[in-house]
């Protein structure tokens, strides 16, 4: 079972507006903290999911009867699915602190089973709250805490609240090991670096770092592979796991760029059209003088982005021509990246397809 990302969420204070005592069961009292439904149709849109955890003191005594909570608390839920958001799981606790039970917030015993059966990414989970019990909870589960200030606080509002977690969402890592090779690849798209490339091909790793460089995103890919043979399984498998790595970093692709286009290196020109469309095409117009460029034999260079288009799920056209071969090859990589900086960027939340989907 793949771990999933998941954004934990407090509801009163976090949610809605903290209600007093004589709010508690008052419909009318209720009020959406600022900016909260945009902020996590954008977190849902890019691919988490989002579970309620919320201690509610006495829930089912005197002090907080179900009959005075059930209603306001159906009342949230269809609030916010009203605006298309919906929440994979709700959590209460109804335990005063006095209780000391393990399933009050910051302890994580809510969570033990929910866990064990359907585990989360850590390093790509996040839990929002205003409190430091929140905070806490979300360092005794090992992912990372985000707490929420005042509304109009523009650092530590809802919509910076989104921000972050989106920016951190877009991360993957593919591991591909046959008999030939064995690939590490790690990408992600909202940081411009680190690059690390080794693949024990000199020239290719260079033309990976050129990818990255002019991609805008971060590269970490390792390959060990059966060079004594040749560099036909190295060069193919590292194009198939950086191909899926940016597909899974790439999530339901809301916001994207989608499309990209070109690039010139001196008297070589690369021409690079390129679609995000979830459909894998390849087509390639171009011829080399040379047969290798260091360690790299020039036909791979073709079989590389063919490979690539495939597990990236892109329609790729790529047309080079010129007369240094190292020029032309260096063209298609850094066109090819450049492309990909137009078409991974984020801007916005619309999927941009009239299908709905990519």
């Amino acid at each position: 079972m793949s771990a999933r990302r998941v954004v934990f969420v407090d509801r009163d204070g976090t949610l809605v507006e903290e209600p007093s005592d004589q709010q508690v069961d008052a419909l009318e009292k209720i009020r959406l903290r600022s900016r909260v439904v945009p902020a996590l149709l954008e977190i849902v849109r890019a691919g988490f999911e989002l579970v309620m955890v919320t201690n509610q003191d006495g829930l089912g005594t005197t002090s907080l009867p179900r009959e005075r909570f059930e209603p306001v608390h159906r009342f949230i839920l269809e609030l916010f699915a009203s605006q298309g958001i919906a929440f994979d799981a709700v959590f209460i606790c109804p335990h005063f602190p006095a209780d000391d039970c393990r399933c009050r917030k910051p302890r994580t015993g809510l969570l033990h089973e929910y866990l064990a059966e359907r585990p989360i990414d850590p390093e790509r989970s996040f839990m929002v709250g205003d409190r430091d019990t929140d905070l806490q909870f979300a360092a005794n589960l090992g992912i990372r805490g985000l707490r929420l200030g005042a509304d109009g606080d523009e650092d530590h509002g809802w919509p910076a609240i989104a921000r972050r977690i989106l920016a951190t969402g877009r991360r993957a890592s593919v591991r591909r090991e046959t008999r030939e090779t064995r690939i590490e690849v790690d990408v992600d798209l909202s940081a411009a670096g680190p690059i690390e490339v080794a693949t024990g091909i000199g020239f290719f790793d260079h033309m990976l770092e050129q990818i990255a460089k002019h991609g805008g995103f971060a590269l970490r890919l390792h390959a060990s592979g059966d060079l004594e043979v040749d560099e036909h399984h190295t060069v193919e498998d590292s194009a198939l796991a950086l191909g899926a790595a940016l597909r899974e970093a790439l999530g339901d692709k809301a916001g994207i760029g989608r499309y990209g286009f070109v690039l010139a290196m001196d008297e070589a020109e690369a021409q690079v059209a390129l679609d995000l469309a979830g459909r894998a095409y390849f087509v390639w117009d171009g011829r080399f003088a040379r047969d290798r460029v260091g360690a790299l034999p020039t036909e791979l260079v073709p079989h590389f982005f063919r490979s690539f288009a495939d597990a990236l799920g892109a329609t790729l056209h790529l047309r080079v021509q010129g007369e240094n071969t190292h020029h032309m090859v260096e063209a298609c990589f850094k066109g090819v990246g450049r492309s990909l900086r137009q078409a991974l960027r984020r801007d916005g939340t619309e999927l941009p397809s009239t299908k709905g989907v990519l």
